[in-house]
């Protein structure tokens, strides 16, 4: 095969998506998808390319310095798309050092694993790391981020994650390793663990659970869909200069409370309930410590120097997402319920 690549937390949300378009695009590639397979690590993510034979599975963690060293002995990369990490910021409040382990030492390990496996001979290889927008901080009413905005992380979450960004850059600069850097705004589409906004108030709407909405519900976000992540990282591993960093936005900006009142709505329209029932389900709770106010990104850079933009607007995208997960309720009740860890152990024992 012509590039052997290792795709970090494959069988994650983001990960998945990758994994799969990579293994279907590009047959002449070795996909090797390392995980660990914490909580939110699911092959059942990936049954459908699983028997691929340019596919391939190993279970380690990035913490792990000698089950490294042996995957990249084995598998001898020529590129690494690293999206492995710890990514829900309630729980970087409850447990920062979790972050720190993964996003950070984990990070510097997979980045010491190239650079010894390499040895110097850096022609055609890559170290292509994928961040968050969250590490530049809050914006306020105006304006946007963009590629040389300061970072000023406000979670542990954040700070991790700006801290894993720095040891990248400071690797492509020290070593001459050849990295880039994408930091995308929020994520949402199939195969979401259900802790983030979107499966969360899915299923809770299913489930006639509240919806709690942190503090006035005017928090902004941009949200991109998954797929469209998965076609820009593909495009930048291709076509990207490597040492630069690119931003990935949907160009679609919600306040929360507006983004909960269109799910409400898509919902009962899909389960023919009456107009507003969802909506009766939302309940106002206490505001998270260190709350982004406002994220927007300025994706001019990928879609002027690689030719990159969203394929679907936020209502086609929101509208798909609900109707994977209503025709998809034995993946959730898996998820939910913990079954689908039983999934590795039937496949690999």
């Amino acid at each position: 095969m012509s590039k052997a690549i290792i795709i970090t937390g494959g069988a994650g949300f983001i990960g998945s998506h990758v994994v799969r378009l990579f293994v279907k695009k590009y047959p002449g590639y070795k996909i090797i998808n390392v995980d660990a397979l914490t909580y939110a690590g699911n092959l059942e993510n990936l049954r459908d390319i699983e028997k691929s034979s340019n596919y391939f599975f190993e279970k380690a963690n990035i913490l792990n310095k000698e089950e490294l060293d042996k995957i990249f002995k084995l598998y001898q990369p020529d590129a690494i798309i690293h999206l492995a990490a710890e990514s829900h910021v309630d729980r970087s409040i409850l447990s920062p050092m979790d972050f720190v382990y993964t996003n950070v030492i984990g990070t510097v390990n997979l980045l010491n694993a190239a650079k010894d496996a390499w040895a110097g001979n850096y022609h055609e290889k890559l170290f292509y790391h994928i961040s968050t927008d969250e590490v530049f901080g809050s914006l306020g009413e105006k304006g946007f981020f963009t590629e040389s905005t300061p970072y000023a992380p406000n979670s542990p979450y954040s700070a991790s994650k700006a801290s894993s960004d720095h040891f990248v850059r400071a690797y492509g600069e020290t070593f001459s390793l050849p990295v880039i850097i994408s930091n995308c705004s929020n994520n949402y589409g199939p195969n979401q663990f259900p802790e983030k906004l979107i499966p969360l108030f899915i299923n809770n709407i299913v489930l006639g659970k509240p919806l709690p909405v942190y503090g006035d519900g005017l928090y902004t976000r941009d949200w991109l869909y998954v797929k469209d992540h998965a076609l820009a990282i593909d495009n930048i591993f291709q076509k990207g200069e490597k040492g630069e960093t690119y931003n990935i936005g949907g160009g679609n900006e919600w306040k929360n409370i507006d983004l909960v009142k269109m799910l409400c709505r898509l919902m009962d329209e899909k389960l023919k309930k009456k107009s507003g029932n969802s909506e009766q389900l939302i309940s106002y709770i206490k505001d998270r410590p260190g709350h982004d106010r406002r994220y927007a990104i300025d994706a001019s850079k990928i879609n002027k120097e690689l030719g990159w933009k969203p394929s679907v607007t936020f209502e086609q995208g929101l509208s798909e997402t609900i109707d994977w997960y209503l025709e998809n309720k034995e993946w959730l009740e898996h998820v939910t319920s913990g079954e689908y860890r039983k999934y590795y152990e039937g496949q690999y024992g």
